[in-house]
């Protein structure tokens, strides 16, 4: 009986040192979006059908790069009727130049190659600035619209961020400075730890967040309930698995997860004792 006793001492013992040494800590987790520093969505100006797509994601261009052509065949027509008029238009310009007529000619010939010239140009998708396609979502064959976006370009020199949606409840306890834990999807275990950049002021909406991430990716991101935006900056625009390095690219998601309460786990078990630990838990 003896024994007994002095057994049962040591587990009550044992396990109050354990319930006041250990701690329980609480995680505000939810999806988390790689973006890269730079964006910019190019929009056609006029309807068409794409007739070649020249780029792939992740290729880097220099500005005036040719991005998408649109089938132009009436507009590449009419120049060409044109250079051939003026082209005859010099021919007779050069045997008579005494002609004021050819010389008029000529001048509304080079007024209307202008013209056919930027109806042609208007064709075509340039790059406006050297950067990386971020974001390809136009294929030969398909139809488009004014205003309809067909690629991402994303500027070099930036180092990507990751943009983290949270739990709305959680907006109180988190503040910059605070450390994110990251996991991309497809990469289990490989942890990166980063430093919260910057929280929202804001708990929004689904709906919200869907129009704050665009509509590339807004679909592929689960989410249920209000969300608080937190921010944190990669160290790289790379990273490394398996001994290769491999590069971020814009859209890619996975888990992030911030550490917003650590108690010990008797006063999770006594609530009434989070009195005496409040200094130590804030």
């Amino acid at each position: 009986m003896r024994w007994t006793y002095r057994l049962l001492l040591g587990v009550v013992v044992a396990g109050l040192v354990f319930s006041l040494v250990f701690k329980v800590r609480e995680y505000a987790s939810g999806p988390a979006v790689v973006r890269l520093g730079g964006r910019t969505d190019l929009t056609a100006t006029t309807d068409g059908t794409v007739s070649e797509v020249a780029v792939q994601p992740g290729q880097r261009v220099e500005s005036g790069r040719l991005l998408v052509r649109f089938y132009g065949a009436r507009e590449a027509a009419e120049l060409e009727r044109i250079e051939r008029e003026l082209e005859m238009q010099l021919i007779a310009r050069l045997r008579n130049p005494a002609d004021t007529g050819a010389e008029r000619a000529l001048l509304s010939l080079r007024a209307e190659r202008e013209l056919a010239q930027a109806r042609l140009a208007e064709r075509e998708l340039r790059a406006p600035r050297a950067g990386v396609v971020s974001d390809l979502r136009v294929r030969p064959g398909q139809r488009i619209a004014p205003g309809q976006v067909l690629l991402s370009l994303a500027g070099e020199g930036s180092d990507p961020t990751v943009l983290a949606l949270l739990p709305g409840e959680y907006r109180p306890l988190i503040r910059p400075g605070m450390q994110l834990r990251l996991e991309l999807q497809g990469y289990q275990y490989m942890y990166q730890r980063l430093e919260v950049e910057s929280v929202s002021n804001e708990v929004i909406g689904p709906a919200e967040a869907r129009r704050y991430l665009g509509e590339e990716i807004a679909d592929a991101v689960p989410l249920d309930g209000p969300v608080v935006l937190v921010t944190a900056r990669l160290p790289s625009s790379t990273f490394e698995v398996e001994g290769k390095v491999r590069r971020y690219h814009d859209g890619m998601w996975g888990q992030g997860e911030v550490r917003v309460r650590a108690e010990r786990i008797l006063v999770a078990l006594v609530p009434a004792l989070r009195a005496l630990f409040e200094d130590e838990n804030a």
